[in-house]
């Protein structure tokens, strides 16, 4: 075992200690949830076996434990059975003071270009205000004109005349309740942050969702009962957490499963457009059992109008990186055939601000 296990478990980047033989014998907090695997389920097993890394490394790995030299693998995609791949460099380092045994440690660079996305995703979604309040005015109008006049014609028509009139309605409705979706883009209302229970509004998504459009869903909870309460407007992260919920239940089907997962991370820190560095501690995960994303557009996913399902508006999930960049938070997605992961990172209110719920 590590002498120091504070600094251990302190380590911020994905950490593994290996025997002579490849056998784990030691993970940190980081590497589990980096892994998406136990302490329990990854001590004692060949490291080979639970993380699996796109390279031929074992000989020069051999090599370098031979000749207690330090081993980087730079750009390799890294991951479990239990999580998608990400991009890594990885490093491997004889311990001193005990034979044989090495550190491996997993430095991720995706951390780096999900910000970058992020950041670049919410000015996307901000760059679409202009055009959605332009968009709202000049078509929301007409089309309410539409409406009224094809209702006035079709009292007039035989029945199997109002099946046209009976369309233009059914359209131009459904056209308005675009440019409504559309037209949240221009909701400039800074966010109203406070102290909330983030299971509270976790839960009350979680109940609207399983008796409308996923009722058809399974949903599975595991959430860390100790975690903190956060810093961030209730409303809005509702308003979150609906939509991907719903994202969710159409990508899951009829006996599919959606798990809410809750826990705490204090190794992620982003840095602010002040220069300053923000901790985001608290993890809300929303895993569904779908096909998964297309592979051409997984990179894009929150881009205004990027959508992998037919009549998709992608809008969605635009919105969702708007919200949670404006509340301070942020959010990225891993997705493999049969487990999508969407993760929202968010501060954790002062311990003296109660709050209102």
């Amino acid at each position: 075992m590590i002498a120091d296990e504070a600094l251990w478990s302190s380590l911020p980047v994905p950490a593994l200690l290996l025997d002579a033989d490849d056998v784990i014998l030691q993970s940190n907090p980081a590497a589990e949830s980096f892994l998406n695997l136990s302490a329990r389920s990854l001590v004692g097993e060949v490291v080979w076996e639970k993380v699996l890394i796109d390279a031929p490394l074992e000989v020069a790995f051999e090599r370098a434990r031979a000749k207690r030299t330090s081993l980087f693998i730079n750009d390799v995609d890294v991951g479990s059975g239990m999580r998608a791949p990400q991009h890594c460099n990885i490093q491997f380092a004889p311990l001193q003071g005990r034979d044989r045994v090495t550190i491996m440690m997993i430095s991720p660079q995706q951390i780096v270009s999900r910000l970058n996305q992020n950041a670049m995703s919410g000015k996307a979604a901000r760059s679409a205000i202009g055009m959605a309040e332009m968009l709202a005015h000049e078509i929301k109008n007409p089309l309410a004109g539409i409406t009224g006049a094809a209702q006035l014609l079709s009292m007039g028509l035989e029945p199997q005349d109002q099946e046209l009139t009976d369309l233009i309605v059914v359209e131009s409705r459904r056209i308005v309740k675009l440019l409504e979706q559309v037209e949240q883009f221009g909701n400039l209302r800074p966010p109203l942050r406070r102290s909330i229970n983030l299971h509270d509004t976790l839960d009350r998504a979680r109940q609207s969702a399983s008796v409308g459009f996923g009722a058809h869903m399974m949903f599975l909870t595991d959430y860390d009962p100790s975690l903190p309460r956060a810093m961030a407007d209730a409303d809005q992260l509702q308003q979150v957490f609906l939509n991907l919920l719903k994202n969710a239940a159409e990508a899951g089907g009829p006996g599919g499963t959606i798990r809410l997962r809750t826990f705490y991370d204090a190794s992620l820190r982003v840095l602010q457009g002040d220069g300053t560095h923000a901790r985001l501690p608290l993890q809300i995960e929303v895993i569904d059992d779908g096909p998964g994303l297309p592979p051409d557009i997984a990179a894009d996913v929150f881009e205004p109008f990027v959508s992998g399902r037919e009549n998709g508006t992608g809008l969605g999930l635009a919105l969702v990186s708007k919200l949670m960049h404006d509340g301070g938070g942020w959010i990225t997605v891993d997705s493999v055939p049969g487990r999508t992961v969407f993760r929202l990172s968010l501060p954790q209110a002062d311990p003296n601000d109660d709050g209102e719920d």
